[in-house]
């Protein structure tokens, strides 16, 4: 079962652990327009079965718009993955409007 985590606990883990990897898998120009700081943009209708082949850190968080693709992106690399998978609860919008207050996104 995939984990969701608050856009406050991502903060947080961020915050100590720097081998957290971001997947935002909104469309290129959405994370143009705005994204987590450290994300890779990965738009979920290109992905394919050869992110299953790279290495990626113990913990992966991916985020999308509003938090409902980004739980099922999550569910399949969490089955194919040896990393620990979270999904990000809300999304790209929800972090704007809980974390980054105060705090530009990258632009």
């Amino acid at each position: 079962m995939v984990t969701e985590l608050s856009p406050t606990e991502l903060q947080e883990r961020l915050d100590t652990d720097d081998d957290v990897a971001l997947l935002d898998i909104r469309d290129a120009e959405s994370f143009a327009d705005g994204h987590i700081p450290g994300s890779e943009n990965r738009p979920a209708r290109r992905l394919d079965a050869s992110v299953f082949d790279e290495e990626w850190p113990d913990e992966v968080v991916v985020s999308c718009y509003v938090g409902k693709s980004s739980k099922r992106v999550a569910q399949v690399l969490d089955a194919n993955l040896e990393a620990d998978v979270a999904s990000l609860r809300g999304g790209f919008d929800g972090w704007e409007g809980a974390v980054d207050r105060g705090r530009p996104a990258s632009r």
